[in-house]
């Protein structure tokens, strides 16, 4: 027997056995990465929500999901707009004093156009699902129209905001959006839109 080693052929073959076996590694996790990674559902259903809005007609009512929240897109019409004020003394927090929305929604509306409402719709009580009833006197015989939330009572006025004596706390959430265009908005991002705010 020789006692001569091959000692090139000895490290040509350690490191392609080294090679195979890192090779071996990376293919074997990437599965496993792969599987802690979100779905793109997951991604989508975090991401920002473009929303069209050129066929809704004044009093029309559109619901997309957000976030796994239904998010209310309501079209005022000119009478919807007139009870807000005449609400006032009636509501809880009528300034939106409290944290439920953007500061560009810190106003008597709740929204960067007048005639367009978004909010989430969940109550502010206890997660129920309010209706959007525009019906004057549908829930009582001074119901003006707005959210009623049947679950409990709790209701809410065109701008989303309590109405007192009812066991929500709070006015309904504004998200963030911004207009796209006039007819398009992106619920999700708060950037200012340009010349096309209130």
């Amino acid at each position: 027997m020789s006692n001569n080693i091959d000692k090139n052929r000895r490290k040509f073959l350690a490191g392609a056995t080294c090679a195979v076996g890192a090779a071996g590694v990376v293919a074997g996790s990437i599965p496993f990465i792969a599987s802690m990674l979100p779905s793109e559902s997951a991604i989508a259903a975090g991401g920002p929500v473009r929303v069209k809005i050129d066929k809704m007609k004044p009093g029309d009512q559109l619901t997309v999901i957000w976030r796994g929240r239904p998010i209310w897109i309501i079209r005022r019409d000119e009478k919807m707009l007139a009870t807000l004020p005449v609400l006032e003394p009636e509501l809880r927090d009528p300034k939106s004093i409290i944290d439920q929305q953007p500061e560009y929604a810190r106003n008597e509306y709740r929204s960067r156009k007048k005639d367009l409402l978004v909010l989430v719709g969940i109550c502010t009580h206890l997660g129920c699902a309010p209706t959007y009833r525009p019906d004057v006197g549908g829930v009582s015989a001074d119901w003006k129209g707005g959210f009623f939330c049947s679950c409990h009572g709790s209701k809410f006025d065109f701008a989303g905001r309590v109405f007192k004596g009812v066991p929500a706390p709070i006015n309904l959430e504004v998200p963030p959006y911004v207009f796209l265009s006039e007819n398009e908005i992106m619920i999700g991002v708060d950037k200012p839109s340009t010349n096309l705010d209130v």
